[in-house]
């Protein structure tokens, strides 16, 4: 089966920087591809660069098949493009945007029109299709700036960190939107920082570190590399707190995170749960949460790249180390 989008050693340099250092990538069509990796890491030069917005300078990459250097007219038929800002104008109409769009990819007015009405309804835009844009929400502007993308019906869509700034029922109402363009065939290349983002919309995912993939595969399987797991207890009186920090920093020899009531480490071995489940029992605590659970992705991502992802960066349970 032939790849929807293919990069192999791609290389970008700024003067002195290395944006790209040998980057390859092969996603499937009807798919979604997470790109993962902290601020500097290279996803938005490689999203570039597959756009036909920058000529890579070693390496190759095609999209449906065509060259992005040789082929670069057809290439940008057959993509859309959303990125981290907004690119529709702020002055004109929802419904003007997309019509305007419409016409310089050479749609009969008729036709463009059409077109822009069937968006905005999918969008859940149609109310506001006569107002101008810098009336919006974010989250309203957001979803013009996806429909704008698909003006053109492309099968391939680069997403750059589309939910940056979004609150959580914008974010959830856009991944659906997202899900909805895959079940159709789109194919999709998703750049973010939100590790649940990638979780709940990746078939696969790639994190980029440094310009370099430093590693790729399902979901799944990323969890799976981090190793440890997460304990989290929590007491049912918050006067235990002390006493279960204490017997699991003792039993697990590792640094224990202590968040209100709530007491967490990262563990190898499962086996330890019973254990500290007898100690709290024979020290009298009763808990209301005991959990334990495998790597999130922020944790691959921390285990991968030495450092979290700036959204759960307060939130993360710390690496195992002697107390």
């Amino acid at each position: 089966m032939d790849n929807a989008i293919w990069a192999e050693g791609l290389v970008k340099r700024f003067g002195e920087t290395t944006a790209l250092a040998g980057v390859d990538l092969a996603v499937p069509p009807g798919t979604v591809l997470g790109m993962l990796g902290p601020n500097g890491a290279g996803k938005t030069t490689a999203v570039r660069v597959l756009a036909t917005l920058l000529e890579p300078d070693e390496g190759r990459a095609t999209v449906k098949g065509h060259d992005v250097c040789r082929d670069a007219h057809r290439v940008r038929q057959l993509i859309g493009l959303t990125g981290q800002y907004a690119s529709v104008d702020p002055q004109l109409t929802g419904l003007e945007n997309l019509l305007l769009i419409g016409r310089l990819l050479g749609f009969p007015r008729a036709e463009a029109k059409q077109r822009a009405r069937e968006l905005l309804d999918r969008f859940e835009l149609a109310e506001a299709a006569s107002r101008a844009v810098q009336t919006y929400s974010g989250g309203m502007h957001r979803r013009l700036d996806l429909a704008a993308s698909l003006v053109g019906r492309p099968p391939v869509l680069f997403l750059d960190e589309p939910t940056t700034g979004l609150d959580p029922r914008a974010r959830a109402d856009l991944w659906e939107l997202i899900r909805g363009l895959v079940t159709e065939g789109t194919t999709v290349l998703l750049t973010t920082q939100y590790l649940d983002e990638a979780d709940h919309l990746a078939d696969s995912i790639v994190v980029i570190d440094r310009g370099m993939v430093i590693a790729d595969g399902t979901p799944e399987d990323l969890k799976a590399r981090a190793g440890a797991q997460t304990l989290t207890v929590r007491p049912a009186d918050g006067d235990g707190t002390e006493t279960v920090r204490a017997v699991v920093a003792e039993l697990t020899g590792a640094t224990v995170l202590v968040k209100g009531d709530r007491v967490s480490t990262r563990v190898s071995d499962p086996a330890l749960l019973p254990a500290v489940v007898r100690r709290l029992d024979d020290a009298g605590v009763v808990v209301t949460e005991l959990e334990l659970r495998g790597s999130s992705l922020n944790e691959v991502f921390l285990h991968l790249t030495g450092r979290p992802t700036p959204d759960e960066a307060e939130d993360r349970p710390p690496e195992g180390s002697a107390s």
